[in-house]
């Protein structure tokens, strides 16, 4: 039987029967320079437990048609166990779980200690960004946002805007035009 947990995950007596029949939740994870993010996908996840520790995290859950999900990762370094530096948030398709590192700005080569893979870890990619080698946060949004600043200044002089008349002596008037 596994040890106790923070969060009572092994207390009840049909824990070790539940974990029998349980199955792997299928994991996306992102690296960022202070955070790491994993994301479980569960179709409209209940009875939702994570206990995170330094070292590693449990997962257990059950769907709405009563499959459970059990997942256990040690963690390739360690997190901050606060509750203010972690998050968790429960939609209708996915849990998703905001780790804090201890060591920022050091990239995870891999979200698990052990180096072989297991099937239900994946790169997140449409999250993933190489920060290492970003000389400052946000550095790709400037360059960006210089380019269209600079391509908006050579336009040539602006328009002329003397023939406008001014609102104030605009007086409504409505033309009702029938198409037949």
């Amino acid at each position: 039987m596994r040890p106790r947990s923070e969060s009572g995950l092994s207390g009840d007596p049909t824990f070790s029967s539940t974990l029998e029949r349980s199955q792997p939740a299928h994991a996306y994870w992102f690296d960022r320079k202070k955070y790491v993010t994993v994301n479980f996908v569960v179709q409209k996840p209940k009875d939702v437990k994570v206990d995170i520790q330094t070292d590693k995290m449990i997962l257990y859950c059950k769907n709405e048609e009563e499959d459970v999900f059990y997942n256990e990762l040690h963690f390739f370094d360690k997190v901050q166990i606060n509750v203010s530096t972690q998050l968790k948030r429960v939609y209708d398709r996915t849990i998703n779980v905001l780790l804090r590192k201890i060591k920022p700005d050091f990239a995870w080569p891999r979200l698990q200690k052990n180096s072989e893979k297991p099937s239900w870890i994946s790169v997140d990619f449409d999250n993933w960004r190489d920060w290492e080698h970003e000389e400052d946060d946000g550095k790709e949004e400037y360059d960006r946002y210089m380019d269209v600043k600079m391509s908006t200044n050579n336009k040539g002089p602006a328009p002329d805007m003397d023939d406008l008349s001014d609102v104030s002596k605009i007086k409504s008037s409505y033309v009702v035009v029938i198409i037949m």
